[in-house]
């Protein structure tokens, strides 16, 4: 009988090691001074920046979904991870935070190390986009759990505030102002039901050029999450803000109400923007409900702010400043903490 051995049952314990070499440079280009040891060891060691006295630590842990279908389908790897920083920094910048480190963890049924250096290339790029420094992850080959050629992504961002400078809704008053920042456009949420339209109602392969868009299916579904690190953190040494919400998986009606204090009602003009076009392609071909697809979708609007009045001219041009679009998207108002969306 011929031994059995650990790469006979699917488990390449040469490949992990090539795909480990091949990932610490990469995250060396995005590292900080306060990283004291990263990507190699057992744990990664940061220490606090010593411009904090009282530092709070904040923390996010998130994924990149079904969004993956599309990449696999399209054979390309190089932006999900991008996707992966930004589904977690964003949440930890909501609360006034100052992305610090990641980490990340790579599941897949067979390590390909050339696969895996392109996607911690990208999680790299959005790292760097973010200020942030990659520290540590894991890679897991598991065969007998996950799909041939298929792979899933976790991340987890840390971010530091001051005690005092946290955000997080508390001195929201009707009357605030709500801005929006633009999104790049579907971002990382509603991919089940954007598969289910694109692939099979509208019967389009990865290739085919997307109605309405001008740009082919994969060119659009795999357009990378935003991040919104530098303008954000630039806003809050300038101006006072209140709220902000990162718009993810249940759009604005379901993110921005877990911002706001109760007696605080969002009333958003459903006429301050105009979504991208995917988004009228999709409720077209899929006979979507309005309601359905603020619910699922952040229908072009990635990123919320709220600030009282007196600083919302100042925060518009601060933001624009760094290149942002900002709309206006509404007021808050006294009644039921929730949002409506009014014409």
């Amino acid at each position: 009988m011929k031994p059995l051995s650990y790469r006979a049952t699917g488990v390449d314990i040469d490949a992990g090691e090539d795909a480990v070499r091949r990932i610490a440079p990469l995250a060396r280009a995005s590292a900080r001074p306060e990283v004291l040891a990263g990507v190699g060891g057992f744990a990664a060691f940061v220490s606090v920046p010593s411009r904090y006295h009282e530092p709070v630590m904040v923390s996010s842990t998130d994924g990149v979904g079904s969004k993956l279908k599309v990449a696999f389908l399209a054979n390309r790897h190089d932006t999900v991870g991008i996707d992966l920083v930004a589904m977690g920094v964003n949440d930890v910048l909501v609360h006034g935070a100052e992305p610090l480190y990641f980490l990340d963890y790579i599941g897949t049924a067979r390590l390909d190390p050339a696969r895996v250096e392109t996607i911690v290339k990208g999680i790299v790029a959005g790292c760097r986009l973010a200020g942030c420094a990659l520290v540590g992850g894991e890679t897991a080959e598991l065969p007998d759990l996950y799909a041939p050629g298929e792979y899933d992504l976790a991340g987890f961002a840390v971010g530091i505030v001051e005690r005092s400078r946290i955000v997080d809704g508390s001195r929201v008053r009707p009357g605030d102002v709500v801005l929006g920042l633009a999104a790049s456009g579907l971002h990382s949420n509603g991919y089940t039901l954007v598969r289910r339209i694109v692939f099979d109602m509208m019967k389009l392969g990865v290739d085919a050029l997307l109605p309405g868009t001008g740009r082919t299916v994969a060119d659009e579904l795999l357009t990378p999450t935003r991040i919104y690190a530098k303008p954000v953190l630039a806003l809050l040494e300038r101006a006072e803000v209140h709220a902000m919400a990162h718009v993810t998986g249940g759009g604005l009606p379901g993110n921005l109400p877990r911002v706001l204090p109760d007696g605080c009602r969002a009333r958003i003009s459903r006429t301050a923007w105009t979504p991208p076009p995917v988004f009228a392609t999709l409720q077209r071909a899929g006979q979507v409900a309005d309601a359905e697809m603020f619910r699922v979708f952040n229908m072009g609007i990635g990123y919320v702010i709220v600030l009282p009045p007196k600083d919302a001219d100042l925060a518009t041009d601060v933001l624009r400043d760094t290149g942002e679009s900002v709309l206006r998207l509404g007021e808050v108002v006294a009644g039921e903490r929730g949002v409506e969306v009014v014409a």
